[in-house]
């Protein structure tokens, strides 16, 4: 993969072009999570068989994996800036989060405090802060220098929650009715903003998380619709169906780094692509998945994409004369 790309324009042309640069094989169970490095050039995923797989996108290839066996491994992420640490949640015995040195494999800090399963961890874009959800009903702001909770929010149902592109607002989608919107300067005050927003699917919310222009706020669900809101109003500027979800999966929906489109895996496998202008249809791609698509980012600096299931794929554009 040492030929990936920065700074083309993604077009629906490019976005139909993509194709399976390479497959990984490195996990006997579910990718959980993956996440990229704030410079695009690596990659780390998370997995139901405790594994932490770290990738070298430069280089095209896996460099190391680490385990979790004790605690399980569940949501993963880079810090800001950092590419030698990771923050996941666990899946198994307790609910505290983990800070973890990638070069020497050992914690360097705990980070107790939630009663049940982490449902989102969300790293600050601009410092060594971040959030976290539960289903114990609570917001949880925290330091990376410090294992003390440095704010919390409850809230009136299970929260997900997501940092704003510039780390001052945070939203919190609740009980997957509402969304709320808080000041990360004065959040003990409570939302600034409250949307509320139902499916004509029932379902749970899975994941809410802001364009990087700031303008759209996209939820995944579990329910076979996934929507776009504008963050300002809470209006509903689209929704997306029409991708294979018959188990009620927890799939991940992601927006394309210049926030013109939305992306999703699905149960049969295939990535599906809308645009956030129109709200059409753009691509369906095909990268022979065995499973679900569990996962599912675009990298934040690079033209590649990385979708898993038990396997992990790495997508690149195909280049042809009409592109050029």
């Amino acid at each position: 993969m040492k030929n990936i790309v920065a700074d083309m324009k993604l077009t629906d042309g490019v976005l139909r072009s993509f194709r399976v640069a390479r497959t990984y094989r490195k996990n006997l169970s579910k990718v959980n999570c993956v996440d990229f490095s704030q410079n695009g050039e690596n990659a780390v995923t998370s997995s139901e068989d405790d594994c932490i797989v770290l990738y070298d996108l430069l280089e095209g290839k896996p460099t190391g994996t680490l385990f979790s066996k004790k605690y399980g491994v569940d949501l993963i992420r880079y810090p800001h800036g950092d590419l030698e640490t990771v923050v996941y949640s666990s899946n198994k015995l307790d609910d505290t989060i983990r800070y973890l040195s990638l070069t020497d494999n050992k914690y360097i800090r705990y980070f107790p405090g939630h009663t049940a399963s982490v449902t989102a961890l969300s790293m600050s874009p601009v410092d060594a802060t971040f959030l976290s959800s539960s289903f114990d009903m609570t917001v949880r702001f925290w330091d990376l220098r410090s294992q003390n909770c440095q704010g919390l929010t409850s809230t009136q149902g299970k929260p997900i929650c997501s940092f704003d592109p510039e780390g001052l607002i945070f939203a919190a989608g609740v009980e997957s009715n509402a969304v709320d919107l808080y000041d990360l300067r004065a959040y003990d005050k409570g939302p600034f903003a409250h949307f509320e927003t139902k499916f004509t699917r029932v379902c749970d919310w899975t994941r809410i998380t802001f364009s990087n222009d700031g303008k759209q706020i996209l939820i995944s669900t579990n329910g076979g619709e996934i929507r776009v809101l504008s963050a300002f109003s809470g209006a509903v500027l689209h929704t997306f169906s029409g991708y294979n979800n018959s188990k009620r999966l927890s799939l991940e929906a992601c927006f394309t780094p210049d926030s013109q489109f939305v992306m999703i895996g699905s149960e049969d496998g295939r990535v599906h692509v809308w645009s956030t202008e129109n709200g059409m249809k753009v691509a369906v791609l095909d990268g022979k998945h065995p499973g679900p698509i569990s996962s599912l980012q675009f990298n934040p600096r690079y033209m590649t994409f990385v979708s898993a299931c038990t396997s992990t794929t790495f997508w690149l554009p195909w280049f042809d004369d009409s592109q050029m």
